[in-house]
């Protein structure tokens, strides 16, 4: 009966240490999930919000990977494609419609509108409002943003801008 009464006593404790271990591990991603939506957020809210770009290192990788074709690479080619959007569209906007995280990545979904003013992607100005859904991802290392892939509606920004029929 002893030696049940410890086979039984080893066993529930490796299984509450397991479990422990696991739930110790799931609250850790959890958490990294989270900071990883903050920055983010921050990062979305300094740059698109308030439309300031002098701040890219607290939030990039100097070395900021993009996979857009159109977005010049690093920190120093989003900060020049994002001026020059903002200065050709004045009323820029972005609505963020929801933030997901899974271990080192980040989606955002949401909707870029305003209105072409100025020269932009090598179309004149057409004086015409746009809005497009878009879903961004990004890929977070050592707390800044490291990478980014996104899916836009381009056919849609150039038929509500006029350059497609």
């Amino acid at each position: 009966m002893k030696l049940f009464s410890k086979t039984l006593s080893a066993l529930l404790f490796t299984i509450s240490l397991t479990t422990g271990g696991t739930l110790m591990a799931q609250d850790s991603t959890l958490a990294q999930a989270q900071a990883n939506k903050q920055i983010l957020a921050d990062f979305g809210a300094q740059v698109f919000g308030k439309k300031d770009l002098s701040h890219l290192s607290t939030y990039m990788q100097e070395g900021y990977i993009q996979h857009n074709p159109l977005v010049p690479q690093g920190a120093a080619g989003f900060k020049t494609f994002f001026a020059d959007w903002f200065k050709a569209v004045p009323d820029w906007n972005y609505t963020l419609t929801k933030i997901v995280a899974e271990g080192d990545t980040v989606w955002a979904y949401g909707a870029y509108s305003g209105t072409q003013k100025g020269d932009w992607l090598g179309i004149p100005a057409t004086n015409k409002s746009y809005r497009i859904h878009a879903v961004d991802i990004f890929r977070i290392e050592n707390g800044k943003l490291a990478e980014h892939w996104d899916v836009l509606d381009t056919y849609g920004l150039f038929k509500q801008l006029g350059v497609i029929q």
